[in-house]
């Protein structure tokens, strides 16, 4: 009796990052590729048009040089709100869920994976977040969709409705920011309970799924825990102050806030104090907006959402982390401490890497955009950058007027933008630590 020896399997060595970088630009090369199919649009598309759409709704950024609801038909519209739930689910998370409906028991190597990318030390705390996140989304889109659709059912008819609730449901939560108008919210800025549902859509979607879950198992102040704790003070307190700043500073601008009634005003300064944290709708004109405003919008654009959620920034948590440090360092206090709670100096370390590295993208991005953009204005410009490399959306009107070198290298920061903190999660997540030690040296600080 011959016994045959089975071939060995071929198992895909691919790290987490390559993993992950590799899925989002197959998806957003399988996205451009169906926009640009004749049944996905209605007037011409160029390959260009359809690559920058497919980037900014993978990287759930939302910056677009096309009129989605005049440009994509039905079937285009359904390929976009894929790619948005794609970007803001994660490619990750999607695999992960598609591995669990194949065999319940993920193997050690890919509950590896999931730890990594995820940047969580327990394998089961992993798994289980890739479900909750699915699970929410679903949850509090399809609550979105029914609200908007009874918000829109007195003006349009239920079919309309139906359509721009489940459009601004997926965008708003995904934090995406696209709309069916060119003019993104405008068209609906003085109908409050619109912009509010939207809002409360964005904001949850950009909390954070782990402080979703936290706020689930308990809903005393007392029992959350600390990050919880961290990034709902600080997202309030950024919201409040923000909100404050604005409507003072653009109460009198006749272009932005000045011409509507105080109602309109009060309603109008919330939503841009809270967009600019990555959800990208606007209800007024940025372009108009005073020099002050657009520095604090940058500012908050810069600072992004909670960690694990579907915002862009260096995140509300890294933001903080870099405060305390400061904070501690002032001191000459040998902790730092959030909610008696000390926190590591891997983790200041860690801070500092996602902040100085983004502040490099953006940097570059601006440097090079410059070249390729020398008579556009520079704040617009900046501004169109640190959009892009925080996966905001949010832009002052140079969109379609910049070049295909100028749309490419905006494709390229969003993608950056979406990657570089999962990817430098899962480094710092596995550390390389040497045995060798060196002796140390005084560098002038300062």
């Amino acid at each position: 009796m011959i016994y045959l020896k089975s071939a060995p399997k071929k198992t895909l060595n691919i790290s987490p990052p390559k993993l992950l970088a590799l899925g989002f630009l197959s998806c957003i090369c399988i996205g451009t590729i169906l926009l640009k199919l004749p049944m996905a649009h209605y007037a011409d598309l160029s390959w260009m048009d359809a690559l920058f759409t497919a980037t900014s709704a993978v990287t759930i950024t939302g910056l677009s040089v096309i009129n989605i609801g005049e440009s994509l038909t039905p079937f285009g519209q359904v390929v976009l709100l894929t790619l948005i739930q794609i970007g803001g689910l994660g490619f990750t998370t999607f695999a992960v869920l598609a591995a669990m409906s194949l065999s319940p028991n993920l193997g050690l190597r890919q509950q590896l994976m999931v730890q990594d990318t995820l940047g969580q030390t327990s394998l089961n705390k992993a798994v289980l977040i890739a479900k909750n996140v699915f699970l929410y989304t679903v949850f509090f889109q399809a609550i979105g969709i029914l609200i908007l659709t009874l918000l829109w059912l007195p003006e349009f008819p239920l079919s309309t409705a139906l359509h721009y609730a489940i459009f601004y449901s997926i965008s708003s939560f995904n934090n995406a920011g696209f709309a069916l108008s060119p003019h993104g919210l405008v068209d609906f800025y003085q109908d409050y309970w619109i912009c509010f549902c939207i809002s409360c859509l964005y904001s949850i979607g950009g909390l954070g799924f782990l402080v979703l879950m936290d706020l689930k198992r308990t809903l005393r102040w007392k029992k959350l825990s600390a990050n919880s704790k961290l990034v709902l003070m600080t997202i309030a307190a950024l919201n409040i102050i923000s909100f404050v700043l604005i409507w003072i500073l653009e109460a009198n601008n006749p272009l932005t806030l000045g011409n509507m009634s105080l109602t309109d005003q009060a309603v109008n300064a919330w939503v841009h104090a809270t967009v600019p944290r990555s959800s990208g709708f606007n209800t007024v004109d940025l372009g108009q907006m005073g020099n002050a405003a657009t520095l604090l919008t940058m500012l908050l654009m810069f600072i992004g959402g909670g960690s694990l959620s579907t915002a862009g920034g260096i995140k509300v948590g890294t933001f903080i982390v870099l405060a305390c440090s400061v904070v501690a360092f002032l001191r000459r206090s040998d902790e730092i401490r959030i909610f008696r709670h000390s926190i590591s100096h891997e983790t200041a370390f860690k801070a500092l890497a996602v902040t100085l590295i983004t502040c490099m993208l953006i940097f570059l991005g601006l440097f090079v955009m410059l070249i390729l953009e020398p008579n556009k204005n520079f704040l617009d410009l900046l501004f169109e950058v640190m959009s892009a490399a925080c996966t905001v959306g949010l832009s002052r009107g140079v969109t379609n007027e910049l070049s295909p070198s100028g749309l490419s290298l905006l494709c390229i920061l969003m993608y950056a933008g979406r990657l570089g903190p999962l990817t430098l999660a899962y480094l710092i997540a596995t550390p390389k630590k040497s045995r060798l030690k060196h002796p140390t040296t005084d560098i002038q600080i300062g």
